[in-house]
């Protein structure tokens, strides 16, 4: 037996059954595939690991615990950038890779302490849960949040819904709740509130005391000065402020709720990746 996530799995279950276990507990893991070789190894191509979150290995073999020890890291990696990765592999003597690690290292290439002398291309893939948007929401009929909310499933965001009258129809994750807090958001997480600005202060102050990846406020720029001085008087630093998108959405000219929406996905797709898109001044 292998334990992955609490949850005991069969050694002996087939790699399309393990993974499949696997990705219905919703956690992250990553396939390792040796997809070519060069000289003396034990792993030949097609040889495949499946590691859990911890890096562990929990299925298959590359050949040994050296170059699944080297392949750890990099699969921890994949995790947090969500993107897969060719790495190489060179198994070499004490000396030579000592020698190696004194010198600026390829963040794509591996040196491993082993007599083998061969070398092993290893395709690092990582299968990771969908990225969370929460949407909050006042309430009742709401054609942007509802808007929101299906434009981002469609590019790949689990859509959850902060809604204290549980009142959208279109959004199926609702949480009647006042208080984000209760969702255990963390770090990964992408916020967006469309509010008529009762919860927006509240809110926002719950959110700067755990972070986030992305937070955004829909809004005039009247209320939402109004609504960061109120933010300020409460020990709100100025840098959070900074790095709430206000008011939300790329500029794009948008004017009916669909657009609002396009603009605001737009720009979670965009921090997704590291970008920035243009933003009314």
């Amino acid at each position: 037996m292998v334990k992955f996530c609490g949850v005991e799995y069969m050694q002996d279950l087939s790699f399309p059954a393990l993974v499949g276990q696997m990705a219905s507990k919703g956690r992250p893991f990553v396939v390792a595939t040796v997809v070519d070789t060069e000289g003396s190894t034990l792993a030949k191509r097609g040889f495949k690991v499946v590691m859990n979150e911890r890096g562990e290995v929990v299925y298959g073999t590359l050949g040994g615990a050296c170059p699944e020890g080297a392949i750890s890291e990099v699969a921890l990696e994949t995790i947090r950038t969500r993107k897969p990765k060719l790495v190489k592999v060179i198994l070499e003597d004490t000396g030579r890779a000592v020698a190696a690690a004194l010198k600026p290292q390829e963040s794509d290439v591996i040196h491993v302490e082993t007599n083998c002398g061969g070398r092993m291309q290893i395709f690092v893939e990582p299968f990771t849960e969908k990225e969370r948007l929460i949407i909050v929401s006042d309430g009742g009929r709401d054609e942007v949040a509802s808007a929101v909310a299906a434009m981002a499933e469609t590019v790949g965001f689990r859509v959850e819904l902060v809604d204290p009258s549980g009142t959208v129809p279109e959004i199926r994750n609702i949480h009647k709740s006042e208080s984000i807090l209760e969702l255990d958001v963390g770090k990964e997480d992408y916020v967006v509130l469309v509010t008529r600005g009762r919860l927006d202060v509240p809110v926002l102050e719950e959110l700067s005391k755990v972070g986030c990846k992305y937070i955004g406020l829909m809004g005039s720029r009247t209320r939402i000065a109004e609504d960061f001085e109120k933010l300020r008087a409460k020990g709100v630093a100025d840098d959070y402020l900074n790095f709430v998108r206000a008011p939300v959405g790329a500029d794009i000219g948008a004017q009916t709720p669909e657009e609002i929406a396009l603009s605001i996905v737009a720009e979670l797709v965009a921090a997704r990746h590291g970008k920035e898109v243009w933003r009314k001044r």
